[in-house]
């Protein structure tokens, strides 16, 4: 975990763009959290439409109930307050996810069968839990001292 000092305040104060790193607004992390979930879902409707060979052209007719479920989980989880969460907001917005998106699928008419329900949940977890797993081992590693560049670095440092 970084922790901002005086010495950092007054680097960022100074102009030095590395100390600016560790301000990071709330709401861009959120923000970002919240659009990598979005993004892993819509991955989720693009491979499921393409291996069973259905036309792209109706991925939001896919894509809006799983979006939904995803925007329930996050609300849900008050998924702004802590955005990379495994055990918080990755657990409900992947629960939420999967829960609302075959209940909004089958009241919309679409189809929900018991081996798509098992494989929506198991890839839709692997994608909304796994770059957050992925996350907390470089921020673990960036709390032993270990450089941590980029952007990646950027989310991890807290204000």
């Amino acid at each position: 975990m970084s922790v901002r000092t005086d010495a950092d305040a007054a680097r960022a104060r100074s102009g030095d763009a590395a100390a600016r790193l560790v301000v990071v607004d709330p709401r861009l992390r959120a923000l970002v959290a919240f659009a990598i979930d979005l993004i892993a879902v819509a991955v989720f409707v693009v491979i499921g439409r393409a291996s069973h060979r259905e036309d792209q052209s109706a991925f939001l007719v896919t894509f809006w109930p799983f979006a939904t479920g995803l925007v329930i989980g996050w609300v849900g989880a008050r998924g702004w307050r802590r955005p990379f969460s495994i055990s918080r907001t990755g657990l409900l917005a992947w629960v939420g996810t999967v829960l609302f998106g075959m209940l909004l699928r089958a009241l919309s008419g679409q189809g929900v069968q018991v081996a798509f329900v098992i494989v929506a949940a198991i890839v839709v977890g692997a994608l909304l839990l796994g770059w957050r797993f992925l996350l907390a081992a470089l921020d673990r590693s960036a709390s032993r001292g270990e450089n941590t560049p980029g952007p990646v670095g950027f989310f991890l440092r807290r204000r």
